[in-house]
């Protein structure tokens, strides 16, 4: 299937072509039509589908079709990210799709001045990409109205839960029009997120696609028994030796990350950390960095990473597992993408063990098990 058979407008096909784009993913191919026909969507797809265009461009399309250049221009499309670095990547692919249709947007986050954002508002913008603090905030000071939403994407809602959003998500819910198209996306649907999906959609398509159970076959993964103590020397060594290009290493801590990106920095390798506590503009210096190839390892927390879209990144390592198997499969997909294959390590002490057996029994194998190594 081609884009232009999905019913997508030749401006769109035109930009999608300058792109690289010939093919639309599965969630693409499953969504684009319904958001074109005005259904609400329940979408099950976790980072890494290309659910981002699969909004984006019906949507792009759906305004400009029913664009009034002689009126002033309100927000008529909300998207809803848990962090700045998604929120930021969303802006990203619609600055990218809307080009030749002169679509007007802005993104609004916490950490930065709202000078910028609050000027952008003014002078008047039709899609508004935010996460739910800064957005409160502004609403509350009278910047934003939501009155003429027509439009409502709430994405990665499980994440947003688990940040704990919900109230602000409610506050955000009550200010739309109830006549609007809601497109709802989760890599997970738990009773909560089905609790909320409920309370926001009208007889919704549901499009699922790669559930949270899978991980990519094209990830060779791996797990080294390991002490604590012992973790440092082993990140070091696997570094050195296993032609990792580049790495995305994951802590479950904020101090964690620091520490592990410090200690590589000590012994000559280059790293950077990301998590909440860094200031905006030192995570998009690391993140560009990372995404340019200038910067080979970044340390992140689960919550920094979101958003986190890197080509071809050779290597995710779990410097700690994480407690939720599910989080294992959404880091391990940061690897393995359109079509590469990728490398995901993972280092297991004692006190992991029920986690990994958690993770083994979510992805129906035993990951395998590097006996051979220098801290075994």
């Amino acid at each position: 299937m081609t884009f232009s058979e999905l019913k997508l407008i030749k401006p769109l096909i035109a930009t999608l072509d300058k792109l690289g784009y010939n093919t639309p993913t599965p969630i693409q191919e499953k969504s684009i039509p319904h958001v074109l026909d005005g259904k609400d969507i329940f979408g099950c797809a976790q980072t890494g589908t290309g659910k981002t265009a699969a909004f984006a461009l019906p949507i792009i399309q759906l305004l400009n079709n029913s664009k009034n250049p002689t009126k002033q221009k309100q927000i008529r499309a909300l998207i809803l990210a848990p962090t700045r670095e998604l929120a930021l990547q969303i802006s990203d692919s619609f600055n990218s799709y809307g080009k030749a249709l002169d679509s007007s947007h802005t993104t609004i986050f916490g950490g930065v001045s709202q000078h910028n954002q609050v000027k952008d508002l003014r002078r008047g913008v039709e899609i508004v990409i935010a996460t739910p603090g800064r957005l409160m905030d502004l609403m509350q000071q009278g910047f934003v109205k939501l009155d003429h939403v027509e439009h409502f994407v709430l994405d990665e809602a499980d994440r947003m839960l688990d940040m704990g959003f919900i109230n602000d998500i409610k506050r955000i819910i009550a200010k739309l029009p109830l006549k609007k198209q809601t497109l709802f996306f989760s890599a997970t649907a738990s009773p909560e997120i089905m609790k909320l999906a409920n309370t926001l959609l009208k007889n919704p398509v549901n499009v699922s696609v790669n559930p949270v159970s899978s991980a990519s076959v094209l990830i060779e993964q791996s797990v080294y028994y390991v002490s604590k103590e012992n973790k440092r020397l082993l990140l070091k060594h696997v570094l050195k030796n296993n032609n990792v290009e580049n790495a995305l290493v994951f802590t479950r801590t904020k101090r964690g990350a620091d520490r592990v990106a410090k200690d590589l920095n000590n012994s000559g390798i280059q790293a950077e950390a990301i998590h909440g506590n860094k200031s905006q503009g030192a995570r998009e210096r690391a993140l560009k960095g990372f995404k340019n190839k200038t910067l080979r390892i970044l340390v992140a927390t689960d919550i920094a990473s979101r958003g986190i879209d890197v080509d071809k990144l050779s290597h995710v390592i779990n410097y700690e597992i994480p407690e939720q198997a599910e989080t294992y499969v959404h880091r391990i997909g940061r690897t393995g993408r359109a079509g590469s294959t990728g490398t995901a390590m993972s280092f297991c002490t004692r006190d992991e063990m029920p986690y990994l057996k958690d993770i083994n029994k979510l992805i129906k194998k035993n990951i395998e098990v590097v006996a051979s190594h220098p801290f075994s």
